[in-house]
C-alpha cells in the first residue's frame, strides 16, 4: 500500500484528491494538512511514502516546507518521502526552485485523474520523473546561473552510462532511450540505477538538475 500525505490550502481540492486516491486498491491516504506548517507536523506524524504538495499556501508556502522536510534525517529503515509539488502554473518557477530543493517533480492541479495516480505510483517507484520534458524546459527558462564545475563522480561513469545520462537528461523515458540505443527497458533501468548511485542522486529529476547545474544537459 502506498501512503500519501495531502498538504494543501483548498478543503474542496482535498477531499476530491483524497476520494480519488481512495479509491485504488493500492493507494492511501494517511494525512492531510491546509498550509506548510501542519504538513510538516503531519508527514513527521504519519510517515508518508508520496506527499502532495501545494506550492503556494498561507503560514507556511510548500517551498519552505519541502526544504524542512528534505532536511530530515530519514529514520533507519524509513526513506524520505517522495514530494511531489501542485501548481496551478505551467512552466512555474517556484517548482523549479522546489526540484532543486530535492522535490521529486511537479503535478499541475488540473492534471487528469488518471495522470496523477500514474505520477504518485512511478515516484513511488522511484523508477521514473513526473514530466520530465517539462522539467528540462523549466531548467531551460529559469537557469542562468555559470554552471558549475563538474564534479569527479561524473568522471565514474562508463561511455555508455553517459550516453544514457545524455538522453536522460534530455527528458527520453526509459522506452524511448531502449528503442533509440536498441536495448531492453530493463538494460535501460540497470544503466539508470548505477549512474544515480555513482552520482549520489536520488531519482531522475535530479538527474536533470545535475545534468543542468554542471553544464552537461
Amino acid at each position: 500500500m502506498i501512503r500519501v500525505a495531502l498538504v494543501d490550502d483548498q478543503a474542496l481540492f482535498r477531499a476530491g484528491i483524497r476520494m480519488l486516491i481512495d479509491s485504488q486498491p493500492d493507494l492511501e491516504v494517511v494525512a492531510e494538512a491546509a498550509d506548510g506548517r501542519e504538513g510538516i507536523d503531519a508527514v513527521r506524524r504519519s510517515r508518508p511514502d508520496v506527499v502532495l504538495m501545494d506550492i503556494r499556501m498561507p503560514v507556511m508556502d510548500g517551498l519552505a516546507a519541502t526544504a524542512e522536510l528534505l532536511a530530515d534525517a530519514p529514520e533507519p529503515g524509513s526513506p524520505a518521502p517522495r514530494i511531489v509539488m501542485l501548481t496551478t502554473f505551467d512552466l512555474d518557477e517556484a517548482a523549479a526552485r522546489a526540484i532543486r530543493q530535492g522535490a521529486s517533480g511537479f503535478l499541475l492541479k488540473d492534471a487528469d485523474p488518471e495522470f496523477l495516480l500514474a505520477a504518485i505510483r512511478t515516484v513511488h517507484a522511484g523508477s521514473a520523473v513526473i514530466a520530465a520534458s517539462a522539467t528540462r524546459e523549466l531548467f531551460e527558462r529559469f537557469t542562468d546561473a555559470a554552471p558549475r564545475p563538474v564534479p569527479p563522480a561524473y568522471g565514474d561513469l562508463t561511455d555508455r552510462e553517459r550516453e544514457i545520462f545524455a538522453l536522460a537528461a534530455r527528458g527520453l523515458s526509459n522506452a524511448e532511450i531502449a528503442a533509440r540505443e536498441f536495448l531492453s527497458e530493463a538494460t535501460v533501468k540497470t544503466h539508470i540505477s548505477r549512474i544515480l548511485t555513482k552520482l549520489g542522486l536520488r531519482d531522475r529529476v535530479q538527474l536533470v538538475v545535475f545534468a543542468f547545474e554542471h553544464g552537461l544537459a
